[in-house]
């Protein structure tokens, strides 16, 4: 068998290749089945690239929207394994108006169930659009993504472009953020299609009766050190369960892992210190929102880790739309439904740390450790803006002095983190060595709830 063909990738995706299909196979280039994944009942429909390069005509988009009325019926998650050039030429019109109503299907899907798109061919134009509106998004090695192929784009503009450099992943792993894992090999595209599945699909209970460790290894002792957050994570989270990183090489001054703690499906949001000092930008700001979003959607609890200087500032950051974008992340946190508990590990400082899911968006708990700051800013970056005119009076040999003085003076008028405590900003002081158990404890404790919106590709 074409190992393009859609029944082998089913087959190789299902567990021990068992499947059932939808429709009887035609050669209207797409075909739907039922399977099991990991024992997780679910739907899949694959483009056939043996026919037409996998281009969709009206007869393939019925069968997609027929799996999705399947899907939907029996609130199953719905796979899509994408490897289409767009609409079918030669159903001219109709190929167009059948996208329409695919995309029609999905968006009545979003936030509902799980909708998961694993790209392993060229996917252009509509077989673009369509895994974009999807919660996650899986490229293979192969996979290629682009709404015009390189032919289209000379015809127009002029600019020679090859299909990997326009759509391929390394096009994709740093600058259009569209998609979520990108895998290195075909194998392990479809074994993180098969961890996403499980980590969705069976969310597990939160166990409470957890070990604990000394987290504070994980942080450097001076708190302008930068320092890579995933050991952090990783220790936070079960050890030997599944675990993906969304989006890891686009805005890596933050971190969004799906993964598990206590046995149950949790999403961790992070500062990346290694990054940009884990500042806030705007590509930050959108794919937090996006996570947050899709986390809320399907009622995954949320572990924030703060630590974070501020926003980014800058010219560039503004005309980027930083506002616009951070607000994005404001909105999905307050939106949000599901526990979201915080961990402030270092610093959390001005509008960034309410951004960071704080107690007054709605953080179920805030949660910070005894060498934590929280603050309009450093105290002594306030202290420079305080004592602007006396500072600048000083002879040059007597200011940093002066400075660290002002400093400690200005953290007690302050109150910094016991000011956070006394004003119910932060809920509890906890150490490092018992800090998994107590996010597990916190989780278990909040009501379980879910989001009622779609998962909107914000």
């Amino acid at each position: 068998m074409d190992p393009r063909d859609p029944i082998a990738r089913i087959q190789r995706l299902v567990d021990n290749g068992a499947h059932d299909l939808l429709i009887p196979r035609t050669d209207c280039g797409m075909v739907a089945a039922t399977g099991s994944i990991k024992n997780n009942k679910v739907i899949i429909f694959a483009s056939d690239a043996t026919k037409q390069g996998g281009a969709l005509g009206a007869d393939g988009a019925r069968v997609i929207v027929a799996a999705y009325k399947a899907a939907m019926a029996e609130q199953l998650p719905i796979i899509g394994i994408w490897h289409s050039g767009g609409a079918r030429l030669s159903d001219g019109v109709s190929s167009l108006s059948a996208f329409g109503e695919v995309f029609s299907a999905m968006v009545a899907a979003s936030g509902r169930i799980p909708q998961l798109s694993l790209i392993l061919g060229p996917a252009a134009g509509g077989g673009a659009y369509g895994p974009a509106l999807t919660d996650i998004v899986v490229l293979a090695p192969e996979g290629r993504i682009f709404v015009t192929g390189p032919g289209v784009v000379k015809s127009v503009t002029g600019e020679k472009i090859d299909i990997e450099t326009l759509g391929g992943p390394d096009a994709h792993r740093k600058n259009s953020g569209v998609a979520h894992v990108i895998a290195h090999t075909e194998d392990e595209a479809f074994n993180e299609i098969r961890d996403l599945t499980s980590l969705f699909a069976h969310q597990g209970t939160m166990n409470t009766n957890i070990t604990d460790t000394d987290l504070s290894i994980h942080i450097p002792d001076a708190h302008k050190r930068s320092y890579e957050v995933h050991p952090l994570i990783d220790a936070i989270l079960d050890a030997d369960a599944e675990k993906l990183e969304l989006l890891p090489m686009w805005a890596e001054n933050m971190t969004t892992v799906l993964g598990r703690l206590g046995g149950a499906t949790v999403g961790v949001i992070a500062n990346n210190p290694a990054h940009i000092g884990g500042a806030l930008d705007s590509a930050a700001g959108e794919k937090a929102a996006r996570f947050v979003r899709t986390c809320d959607a399907f009622g995954i609890p949320l572990i924030v880790i703060a630590d974070v200087p501020g926003f980014l500032p800058g010219a560039g950051q503004e005309w980027e739309g930083a506002v616009r974008r951070g607000a994005k992340l404001l909105h999905a946190f307050a939106e949000s439904v599901v526990p979201r508990v915080t961990l402030i590990t270092r610093r959390a400082y001005g509008g960034a740390y309410v951004a960071m899911n704080s107690k007054s968006l709605g953080a179920s708990k805030v949660f910070a450790w005894p060498t934590a700051e929280v603050s309009v800013m450093g105290a002594v970056a306030a202290v420079r803006v305080l004592n602007r005119r006396l500072l600048a009076d000083l002879p040059e040999d007597q200011r940093e002095a002066t400075e660290l003085t002002l400093a400690a003076e200005h953290d007690k008028v302050s109150g910094g983190i016991a000011r956070a405590v006394e004003i119910g900003a932060v809920d509890e002081i906890i150490e490092p060595n018992k800090t998994r158990s107590a996010l597990a404890k916190a989780i278990s404790e909040a009501p379980y709830r879910r989001g009622s919106h779609g998962n909107i590709p914000l």
